[in-house]
């Protein structure tokens, strides 16, 4: 492959359309500010590179990038690419990827608000992210050691696992469809209104009002702590370990906890859902 080495760059387009390359401990920063440094490149494997310039890698195949820097002025960095893999990096700037396929992310460092929206197909480990309605109507992702916090996360995501993560996040999985957690910690308010299909197993949940207006939800032993007004309108199967503050009209299924604070009835529709407090208490 082609070699670009300690080189800096800064104007526009500088290295477009790249093929087949290497590109090695370059700089992409200067006066001349321009943009799209790395657009429509092929084949490309970019290491020890800074990033400090608007809209580099757009409409990309087949790109790795590892050790790279990007700075908040590098936004809008990945758009309509397709097989791209991104280790041991730090991404800075807002709305980071966009519309994107088969994407691997490993060990990196996120801050990023809009990160990850329409994009299929994703792998994301090892990694620490702040964002604000991070991966928006993506759809089939694994996603494993992720800490996160932000706002507005996963909505309208569809087909997604999530494994050993700690989530601090507000809004949190509205309108999923076909979501399983497993040992994860979920805090904040009003998680997975309008959500289908979503299975959580072995999770530590925080905060007030999860679970309301749900589709087939699964709860299999899990804690909810400091919650409620849980499930209401909810069709739900819920094992929990411990206590709940209160559960609020669930509307089918079944609930079996340690203990309930309170349990309100007082919807305009059928309450039929089920709540079973171990040993009677």
């Amino acid at each position: 492959m082609k070699e670009i080495r300690n080189e800096n760059f800064d104007e526009e387009r500088a290295l477009y359309h790249l093929e087949n390359a290497k590109v090695l401990n370059c700089n992409f920063a200067g006066p001349k500010d321009g943009e799209s440094f790395l657009k429509e490149a092929r084949n490309i494997f970019v290491k020890d590179c800074f990033m400090d310039l608007r809209y580099p890698l757009w409409h990309n195949e087949n790109t790795t990038l590892e050790h790279i820097e990007m700075t908040n002025n590098c936004r809008a960095a990945l758009w309509y690419d397709n097989n791209l893999k991104i280790y041991d990096s730090n991404m800075y700037g807002i709305k980071a990827i966009r519309e994107c396929s088969n994407i691997e992310i490993k060990n990196c460092d996120i801050i990023s608000d809009e990160f990850f929206w329409r994009s299929d197909n994703g792998v994301i480990s090892d990694s620490n992210l702040n964002s604000v309605y991070a991966f928006f109507e993506s759809k089939n992702l694994k996603i494993s050691n992720l800490t996160f916090k932000g706002k507005y996360s996963f909505q309208y995501v569809i087909n997604m696992e999530i494994r050993d993560s700690n989530f601090d996040t507000k809004d949190a999985f509205w309108h999923t469809n076909n979501v399983t957690v497993y040992n994860t910690t979920l805090k904040g308010e009003y998680l997975a209104w309008y959500s289908k299909n979503l299975t959580l197993i072995n999770c530590k949940i925080i905060g007030t009002q999860p679970f309301c207006y749900c589709e087939n939800l699964k709860l299999i032993d899990c804690e909810m702590i400091d919650t409620d007004l849980a499930f209401e309108n909810s069709s739900v199967d819920a094992t929990i370990k411990g206590n709940v503050l209160s559960i609020k009209n669930p509307r089918s299924g079944k609930i079996v906890c340690d203990g309930v604070g309170e349990i309100i009835k007082d919807a305009f529709y059928p309450v039929k859902g089920v709540i079973e407090v171990r040993n009677g208490r």
